[in-house]
């Protein structure tokens, strides 16, 4: 076996980063793993030269690399093409020679394979985050007109624009579809649903785009999708395989596209109902800066052209500066006074586990 070299700091300090991430979101496996590749390296070889160099790992705009190493991984496991690694997934053994042993030796066996998985970003589509839409949408609906055009971007097998036909149990209240396949437990960290107005509202049309969409139509697809899931989380793969199964009775329409590019084109045609809505959920990290400021420019220009009845509003949960989870963003245009002004509507979990409402 080749020798072992401990990563480059700056890669090191992602697998480490990404390790503290996973154990505060519930998998303790994929934390050991992202820790044992940290401390003791990976083989010689054009694996660990790729992560070792891979743009803006340095200053943490490395495109996930942690997280597109355990998915190559994991893959490899899901379709049956490594007895030894399969056979310490999921493991608790955290850090043990057992575990990184066995991912040595996938590294070394399968060069050729994790390269190829390594240039694709990864594609969790986590549909708990719909946990985290479902009542932006009705606080939309409680100020604006309630039938949606929506639009999304990075959208990657668009399973999140099946949003309102998933079962989402919040504790103190439900939503979505009870009969729905696809059912989500999310704990709501706020006022009772008595104290809150969330009317009923209707999604009239749904269009997306996505740099690389997930064709969840071939096997292929469905097991990569499947193969970003962290392996110990048994409850969000049967998620998934249930949000898959719904998907194909109700057929996401995700264009391959950049978003700007996309957005670019998609606000200039008519609305498909009277209030647009464009949503995105963790990705917009992963535009380039440039890009990031196009796409922001055409949103708030498209903003200037909406009226009382057909408004238009910018609904995203992102990663920000604070913590814990991420922040539930939304920014409307309806020709009034306070046109343009975000409102921070609450924080959620990165996998919909739980929701602080503030409305």
């Amino acid at each position: 076996m080749a020798p072992r070299l401990l990563l480059p700091e700056p890669a090191a300090a992602a697998f480490r980063r990404q390790a503290d991430a996973c154990a505060r979101m519930g998998s303790p496996f994929t934390a050991a793993l992202c820790a044992a590749i940290a401390n003791a390296g990976l083989p010689d070889g054009a694996v660990r030269d790729a992560l070792s160099g891979w743009p803006g790992i340095a200053d943490n705009t490395g495109d996930a690399i942690p997280l597109r190493l355990t998915g190559a991984l994991h893959r490899l496991v899901l379709d049956s093409l490594d007895a030894a690694l399969a056979a310490i997934y999921p493991s608790q053994a955290e850090g043990s020679d057992g575990l990184i042993d066995a991912v040595h030796r996938a590294v070394l066996v399968h060069e050729a394979f994790i390269l190829d998985f390594l240039k694709s970003p990864p594609q969790t589509n986590e549909v708990g985050r719909s946990a985290l839409l479902y009542p932006a949408f009705a606080w939309l609906a409680a100020r604006l007109p309630s039938d949606f055009e929506i639009l999304e971007i990075g959208a990657s097998a668009g399973l999140n624009q099946n949003f309102d036909r998933y079962a989402i149990d919040y504790g103190a209240w439900q939503a979505g579809d009870p009969a729905s396949p696809v059912r989500i437990s999310c704990d709501w960290r706020s006022a009772p649903p008595g104290a809150l107005h969330f009317p009923e509202f209707s999604v009239i049309a749904r269009y997306a785009s996505d740099i690389e969409p997930v064709a969840i139509s071939t096997q292929a697809e469905r097991t990569r999708l499947r193969s970003y899931v962290w392996p110990d989380q048994a409850d969000r793969l049967a998620r998934l395989d249930a949000a898959l199964d719904l998907a194909a009775r109700f057929p996401p329409r995700v264009e391959r596209a950049a978003a700007a590019d996309w957005l670019e084109d998609r606000l200039s045609r008519p609305h498909a109902a009277p209030h647009r809505v464009l949503m995105h959920t963790v990705m917009w990290q992963y535009l380039p800066g440039a890009e990031r400021t196009r796409a922001e420019t055409l949103i708030r220009e498209h903003g200037r052209t909406a009226r009382p009845q057909t408004p238009f509003s910018w609904l995203r949960f992102e990663a920000d500066a604070s913590s814990p989870g991420g922040g539930i963003l939304v920014t409307t245009w309806s020709g009034a006074p306070d046109d343009g002004i975000t409102h921070c509507l609450g924080r959620g979990d990165f996998h919909g586990r739980w929701i602080e409402w503030r409305g």
